[in-house]
């Protein structure tokens, strides 16, 4: 009998997740802060799409034409039902790498998206799909390509085998993968508890293990308890994709880009002597012990002029996408929190607080008084939409021509989040890209197109909804017993998304 999962998890479906990463439409920005060309999107390709969740928020929200694989059938089907229902044309498929990779029927890729999988597949796998790259992606076209990497997972690599060993040596086979992680976390714990020289060598392989413990079990099977699991050097993915012809661009991961987060100044003074750029990634990947890199590749780099960059940037269309209350002055990064300066972002942030879409070029003349500069108005652009504070507009006629795909996407996805709590996030033809939109907020949605305008009205009817299915809100880890407790807060829910969410909704063309 042949083994048609090739060694990955098959028997528990891959979590609901939208990786914005795999958006095209990100590749823009990060491209102009380079100074380099980008490629306008007519065709694109996600390998491995899991549940689909990208590449059809991607494909309904777009003028592109996607296509994909995955080679779970369960997980196939629904990507081509939400791809049925947005009417967007996707050409989704339940195909092996190498049997997608040689259809005859594929066009040629200006974009082809990868999100984890190539570090849970085998090298037989990737060579087929650095064979495709090589031939599929266009001259000028963008590869992304995210993977668990070196050094940041060598502490915790051994755990990982030994755990992926428990659950195949003791667990029970008729229990079920998320038994057997269960039982495999549980001896993890129980071994770590004996003070083993391994633990007290790494310290933080006890933090790693309490972290995993608190992941969905779905995510955990995909991650972590597939036969090939391989954390690799970004110079090994370097050698590995040198046959497909791709360079390295730039990190898609855009806080990546702000050095004074992430890096000492000793740190950016010893990268700057280093006069490979590719080397340089390498030492970098120390300095920050890099666990998962998300990076853009091109077939053949272009330069723009500095001027062509300067006009590229300044006609870079932004949308404030939090409400204006919400968004912190604080951002995570390599060397942990750090504070934003009030007197760059506050101006910056008041003009957006509208929630119109503006152009880069518009703000820096609109807080010219303020004394911030074209730079720092960039940084500021590339460190908010990282944090996922703004979203980047796409042209008016390509919205106008996506909204009739993620209406029929949106609405699909909203009638079935009346049975589930799975599908947290929405298409916005405005920006390209998802949206997290929770279940009750989904079920505010419905209610507001059926023409109900009081948010008392849109709680009621999401409490019908929970009530017929025998379902009770939790708040604070306490269920609340009682319709009135249960009204109560959906109700305050419903306030709260009105004077909130609701229109920023409407700004990205959702509500």
């Amino acid at each position: 009998m042949s083994d048609w999962t090739a060694g990955y998890v098959a028997d528990i479906g891959y979590t609901f997740g939208y990786y914005p990463e795999l958006n095209p439409q990100r590749v823009k920005l990060a491209f102009i802060n380079q100074g380099l060309v980008f490629p306008e999107f007519g065709a694109a390709c996600e390998l491995g799409f899991g549940q689909g969740m990208s590449a059809n928020i991607h494909a309904a929200a777009s003028v592109t034409q996607w296509h994909g694989t995955d080679f779970n059938p369960s997980q196939a089907g629904f990507a081509q039902e939400l791809a049925a229902a947005s009417a967007t044309g996707a050409k989704l498929y339940d195909e092996a790498f190498d049997e997608f990779c040689n259809r005859p029927d594929l066009p040629d890729f200006d974009y082809i998206g990868m999100h984890g999988i190539w570090s849970w597949i085998s090298d037989e796998n990737r060579q087929v799909i650095v064979d495709f790259i090589r031939k599929k992606l266009k001259v000028g076209g963008v590869l992304y390509i995210s993977y668990n990497t070196l050094p940041g997972w060598a502490a915790f690599a051994p755990m990982r085998h030994l755990m992926t060993e428990h659950a195949e040596v003791l667990g029970s086979e008729g229990g079920g993968i998320v038994r057997r992680i269960d039982g495999a976390l549980d001896f993890a714990e129980k071994l770590l508890a004996t003070n083993p020289a391994f633990s007290r060598d790494n310290p933080l392989v006890g933090d790693r293990l309490t972290k995993m413990k608190e992941h969905n079990r779905h995510y955990l099977a995909h991650e972590y308890f597939n036969r090939d699991w391989h954390p690799m050097h970004f110079a090994t993915m370097a050698e590995w994709l040198e046959g497909a012809k791709v360079q390295f661009a730039c990190s898609a991961h855009y806080l990546d880009a702000i050095d004074e987060v992430n890096l000492t100044a000793e740190q950016q003074a010893f990268l700057k002597v280093i006069p490979d750029p590719m080397f340089r990634q390498t030492t970098r990947d120390f300095m920050v012990n890099q666990q998962f890199r998300k990076d853009y590749w091109v077939k053949g780099v272009r330069k723009l002029s500095a001027l062509e960059q300067a006009e590229t940037l300044r006609a870079q269309k932004v949308l404030l996408t939090t409400h204006r209350a919400d968004v912190s002055l604080k951002v995570a990064g390599a060397l942990g929190e750090a504070n934003l300066s009030e007197t760059v972002y506050t101006p910056i942030l008041d003009f957006l607080a509208d929630h119109k879409v503006k152009t880069l070029g518009q703000i820096e003349l609109a807080i010219t008084d303020k004394g911030v500069t074209f730079a720092q108005l960039t940084q500021a652009m590339l460190l908010l939409t990282g944090a996922g504070h703004l979203g980047l507009v796409q042209d008016e006629n390509v919205i106008t021509k996506a909204k009739k795909q993620t209406d029929k996407l949106n609405a699909h996805l909203c009638q079935k989040a009346r049975g589930s709590n799975e599908l947290s996030y929405l298409a916005s033809p405005v920006t390209g890209g998802g949206v997290t939109v929770n279940r009750f907020q989904q079920l505010f949605l419905i209610s507001i197109a059926q023409s109900n305008k009081q948010p008392a009205e849109w709680a009621q009817a999401a409490w019908q909804v929970l009530a017929s299915q025998g379902q009770k809100l939790v708040k604070e880890g306490k269920t609340l017993e009682t319709p009135e407790e249960n009204l109560a807060e959906l109700t305050s829910q419903a306030q709260t998304f009105a004077e909130k969410q609701l229109p920023i909704m409407k700004a990205l063309q959702i509500a």
